[in-house]
């Protein structure tokens, strides 16, 4: 990306934020939940919904006293547990290695010890472990710390790609370090909301609801030709 791009990408930023801002408010940070329920719970999130995440996740606290006894437990019943969120196979044994991680490396289940970690550092920490990548890292380090991560979920990737703030071929890997070139890291976290709450309601993968769209004018799937007729224009 040339500096040109760059400054054109940081000035749209600014007026799409507003646009979004004035649409959705702007939400102040607040914890959802602690950083290693956190990073259950993104893993759970993997290739399934919202809703089916939230049913394993909490069938998982109901079943077990402590995330100890999750790490410890017959593998086949961590499974069973969270069959709701789907690829229980993957994730069950991914989610029991993560917290054997934690232990091995802090001596207990925790994540306090990137709390005051270099942003970078602690991405490079989280994805080196199994099932965590770029992602992932993000949400438990901005949801869970208030630290300035930025997460691209299928939502995000979708939106920003259409209103040109990534690169029409950027993968949704490669858009975390786009994205965090062009936003500032305070306004991460209500970006990132205000982003998600837009490709839910407006934006969506399939028949957006253009014709109704608060940032028509910012966006390049918008005002592109389209000669296939896709999209609710």
């Amino acid at each position: 990306m040339s500096n040109d791009e760059l400054l054109a990408r940081k000035e749209k930023y600014q007026r799409v934020a507003a646009a979004l801002r004035k649409e959705y408010g702007a939400p102040q940070w607040r914890q959802h939940l602690p950083p290693v329920d956190e990073l259950v719970s993104t893993i759970l999130s993997q290739n399934t919904s919202d809703t089916n995440r939230d049913r394993a996740f909490y069938a998982l606290k109901e079943r077990f006293p402590n995330w100890e006894a999750v790490r410890d437990a017959d593998v086949e019943e961590v499974i069973e547990t969270i069959r709701p969120a789907g690829l229980a196979n993957q994730k069950g044994p991914r989610i029991q290695a993560a917290l054997r991680y934690l232990t091995e490396t802090q001596g207990r289940i925790t994540l306090d010890h990137l709390k005051d970690t270099d942003v970078e550092e602690a991405k490079a920490w989280l994805t080196a472990i199994k099932g965590i990548g770029p992602k992932t890292a993000a949400i438990i380090l901005l949801f869970g710390m208030n630290k300035p991560a930025f997460p691209v979920d299928t939502h995000v990737h979708r939106v920003t790609r259409r209103l040109g703030l990534i690169g029409p071929r950027t993968s949704a890997e490669k858009a975390h370090e786009e994205l965090e070139k062009i936003v500032p890291p305070e306004e991460y976290y209500a970006f990132h909301l205000q982003v998600i709450q837009h490709g839910r309601k407006v934006c969506h993968a399939r028949n957006p609801k253009c014709g109704v769209c608060v940032l028509q004018s910012e966006c390049d799937y918008f005002n592109a030709p389209d000669p296939d007729g896709q999209g609710d224009r």
